[in-house]
């Protein structure tokens, strides 16, 4: 059973991960109106799996005889600049839901529920996984600059971008 402070503190979790994927479904819809067809799949592709993350909390919540509450969320939005301003605005984001899980992470101990601060391992190595793979968008789109070919074979590369994380359970 989870305590309330753990259940507000899970739900919180859910509307981070719910809030991810809308923001990363505005930058999808941004990226496709800008040409960029290869970003657009890549963000269309991290909004899914945001989502996917936001439900196996609920289920997870509703498990443990708390209640996942489905709330409001803030719209995100619309416009980016550029397609560098908008990575560096995903990796901004991962930091702060890298930083929200590990203070879920936190209660978990404080609490001394050691079933959820195991489930929660996953999302820990999920975000350093997450991480990754924004900071080497950022590390390509920088040698890139300003020649649009590079951006060209940016957009059609990214759709095959994987990055072997060190907490990656699964090494490609």
């Amino acid at each position: 059973m989870l305590s309330d402070k753990l259940s507000a503190a899970l739900n919180k979790q859910i509307q981070v991960e719910a809030e991810s994927s809308q923001v990363y479904l505005a930058m999808a819809s941004w990226a496709e109106v800008q040409g960029l067809e290869g970003v657009a799949s890549f963000m269309y592709e991290q909004s899914d799996e945001e989502r996917q993350h936001m439900l196996k909390l609920v289920k997870f919540v509703n498990e443990r005889g708390g209640h996942a509450i489905v709330s409001t969320l803030k719209s995100p939005k619309a416009e980016f600049g550029t397609f560098r301003d908008m990575f560096q605005e995903l990796y901004n984001h991962e930091i702060m839901v890298s930083k929200s899980i590990n203070e879920l992470v936190h209660i978990t101990l404080e609490e001394k529920d050691y079933a959820t601060h195991n489930f929660l391992q996953w999302y820990v190595a999920e975000q350093i996984e997450e991480e990754a793979v924004a900071r080497t968008i950022l590390d390509k789109i920088n040698l890139i600059g300003n020649d649009k070919g590079g951006l060209y074979l940016f957009d059609r590369d990214i759709q095959q971008l994987t990055v072997e994380s060190a907490a990656s359970n699964n090494p490609q």
